[in-house]
């Protein structure tokens, strides 16, 4: 079957099939149609010579086929033809980088780890290093621990292959492969003629990836396979702007022949519980990874908000804002019902601050408990030092200067947060609104609180940052937003940091917010509503639980 057969059968196949991978199979045909204009010359025998390896050496190890020659599905031997088939005017190839995006269980390790073994064996390169590299250790031995047991259970490739721990090597050739991770690895001194790069999602830097390309000069056609699953949109991580990368060429906004594309996934706006959607991001559903076994993973997510994340990372192939999601931004997007100031003059509020200094953003929440109505009415405001903010946008890429404009964000003079500003803005609120309490964390805004109490008038009440104290709060705050009784305006700022929080729960089942490691992703808004919900759900109770816990209200 040629290549545009198998494309043909793909496209014609029941299988439902996402946009991305519809934009793979364009760009193929499309490289047959206009690439031998470029000088490029696709020789089918090529990609055969690499099938076939595989499918007479290469056996499976685990599950119902170990022990078994690897049959390749029609997607996959499409995505050999077209890596290894195409040559420029020189003879030499002219892929030198596979990318590969699919959900889990697709069989991503096992077909990299073939192409490992071709790499070292057959692939006619004097010397040839391989290696497979990941963040940590352990993950970088997966390609290579299938590509070690490919060799073991087969004596044609022993022939050949001396299996170690620590490597193979075909000494005839003075070739390796061995496995890499940035833990530990000295990466300098490398001449990599093949790279297996595993689960780039997680890579948090381009370290591993940037010293194993530029290590490749001295080859004349080195090739990289990356493989992995979706991960969280992050400009920072390397595997979120190589997969920008990819998606770019298939769109055709970016021209990268060196680069064989392959992308599975389900679309943006699917139903994740359809098995057409499944089917969209699994192209070996059915074979490697059978639809009971999603669907499971479907019905936990269902029931379990916080999981649905991970579900559409790992088996739907759905990049995501938040590695462990808390809430949906659908449902927070239905709670965005204006807010209108003026009519809330006079009425009774609660005030959550969460202080910062440099890094952070600072956030005040007004939070007005209904009163003819059912909405409670929220009223977030950030504040950011004004000598860091056009450098901070520039780097982390926020629109600090347009959420300005909107006053949902108000800088304020100098390198750090000025507090008297924010203690200036509590006072003409204290005289606007009938404030009943203002929490806030004793950590970080004990002397503020002081001023607050002392100098305005106005009840302050510590409210620390744990499991304890957070967690009630947190899940009323979370009821208000699913059940559609929270009215939050049309704040922007507010709607990024809400995308940004996940929650942390302990082995009690208790839960608080939390933002992920990087330090472009705040939540100061979503943790000072948290506090001023958590105060105006008890305003009916004469003493707070904190109080009752032994915390003196100052």
């Amino acid at each position: 079957m040629s290549e545009l057969e198998l494309i043909k059968s793909l496209m014609e196949t029941d299988r439902a099939i996402g946009k991305l991978e519809q934009a793979t199979c364009k760009r193929i045909i499309n490289a047959h149609q206009n690439w031998p204009d470029k000088g490029y010359v696709f020789d089918s025998a090529a990609g055969q010579r690499v099938i076939d390896f595989i499918e007479n050496f290469c056996k499976h190890f685990k599950g119902e086929w170990a022990g078994t020659l690897m049959k390749l599905e029609p997607w996959q031997k499409l995505i050999i033809l077209e890596t290894f088939g195409w040559m420029r005017s020189d003879g030499l190839r002219l892929h030198r980088t596979l990318w590969l995006e699919l959900a889990r269980k697709n069989g991503k390790s096992q077909l990299a780890s073939a192409l490992a073994v071709y790499l070292l064996i057959a692939d006619g390169e004097p010397g040839a290093e391989i290696y497979s590299s990941a963040t940590k250790r352990d993950q970088a031995r997966i390609v290579f621990d299938c590509a070690q047991q490919m060799v073991k259970q087969s004596q044609a490739l022993q022939k050949y292959v001396k299996v170690q721990r620590a490597n193979l090597s075909v000494e005839r050739t003075n070739s390796k492969f061995e496995p890499l991770s940035s833990e530990g690895d000295t990466l300098d001194g490398l001449s990599p003629h093949g790279n297996v790069v595993d689960e780039l999602h997680s890579h948090r830097d381009s370290k591993v990836w940037h010293t194993l390309v530029t290590a490749q000069g001295a080859r004349r056609q080195p090739m990289n396979i990356l493989i992995t699953t979706a991960g969280i949109y992050d400009q920072e991580q390397i595997g979120y702007q190589l997969h920008d990368h990819a998606v770019g060429i298939l769109e055709g906004n970016i021209e990268d022949d060196s680069w064989c594309v392959w992308i599975s996934a389900s679309d943006k706006d699917d139903d994740p519980y359809l098995e057409s959607t499944w089917e969209k991001a699994n192209p070996n559903i059915g074979v490697s990874i059978y639809p009971d076994f999603i669907e499971q993973r479907a019905k936990t997510a269902l029931s379990q908000p916080s999981s649905m994340n991970s579900f559409q990372r790992l088996h739907l192939n759905q990049w995501t804002q938040q590695k462990d999601r808390w809430l949906s931004m659908d449902d927070w997007d239905k709670c965005n019902k204006e807010v209108d100031e003026q009519t809330l003059i006079g009425r009774e509020c609660y005030i959550g601050l969460d202080l910062s200094s440099k890094l952070d953003l600072t956030a005040l929440a007004m939070v007005f408990p209904p009163q003819t109505d059912e909405l409670w009415q929220l009223v977030v405001r950030c504040y950011i030092p004004r000598d860091s903010m056009q450098e901070r946008e520039r780097v982390e890429r926020i629109p600090y200067s347009k959420w300005e404009r909107h006053g949902w964000i108000t800088p304020t003079d100098g390198d750090v947060i000025d507090y008297d500003f924010i203690l200036a803005d509590i006072a003409r609120l204290s005289d606007e609104y009938d404030v009943q309490e203002v929490a806030f964390d004793p950590w970080s805004a004990q002397q503020t609180a002081i001023k607050v109490r002392d100098d305005i008038g106005l009840p302050v009440v510590p409210m620390r940052q744990g499991f304890m104290s957070l967690s009630e709060p947190t899940k009323e705050f979370e009821r208000l937003v699913v059940s559609g009784k929270l009215a939050h305006g049309s704040n922007s700022c507010m709607s990024w940091m809400v995308s940004n929080c996940s929650v942390r729960h302990d082995p009690a089942g208790n839960l608080k917010p939390e933002k992920g490691k990087s330090t472009r992703h705040k939540i100061d808004g979503v943790v000072a509503s948290i506090m001023a919900i958590g105060r105006a759900t008890l305003r009916e109770h004469s003493a707070s639980i904190y109080e009752d816990e032994g915390i003196t209200i100052l």
